[in-house]
């Protein structure tokens, strides 16, 4: 069985502002990926919800069979795992592409975790904006 372990997060500075998205893959203790991108200017939860797309898209191209998806936004977490509504119409067409995606794995957990166990998705998210914009303007 082909199982991941997935650590995603977003960044944004200024809610909206510049975003980055971050993302860690591991299979067991062993990481495989790490993704870190800019998507422009957006909102905090935009940006949670397109690293989550990232690294579902990715594990689809892995070839996963069961993922693990770790992230501090309780929001998100809430809303995958059906305890809270999506509401907001930005968020929307995002959670429903992500639910989409969730379909091509056998079995799926999202939980949430404190900002301390995901530093390094953290790291990259902001990175993803550092990389495009420069250090002089984060």
């Amino acid at each position: 069985m082909n199982q991941l372990e997935i650590y995603i997060d977003g960044a944004s500075q200024g809610n909206p502002g510049h975003s980055g998205i971050g993302a860690v893959i591991y299979r067991g203790e062993e990481k495989i990926r790490e993704l870190s991108d800019y998507i422009g200017i957006a909102t905090n939860n935009v940006a949670e919800y397109t690293a989550l797309i990232y690294a579902l898209e990715e594990a689809l191209l892995l070839k996963a069979a069961e993922l693990k998806i770790n992230t501090d936004s309780q929001l998100l977490a809430r809303q995958l795992n059906k305890i809270y509504k999506v509401k907001h119409p930005g968020i929307i067409s995002l959670y429903r592409r992500a639910t989409h995606l969730l379909t091509g794995f056998e079995k799926v957990s999202v939980n949430h975790i404190p900002r301390e166990q995901n530093r390094l998705a953290d790291k990259l998210a902001t990175q993803g904006i550092k990389d495009a914009l420069g250090n002089s303007l984060i």
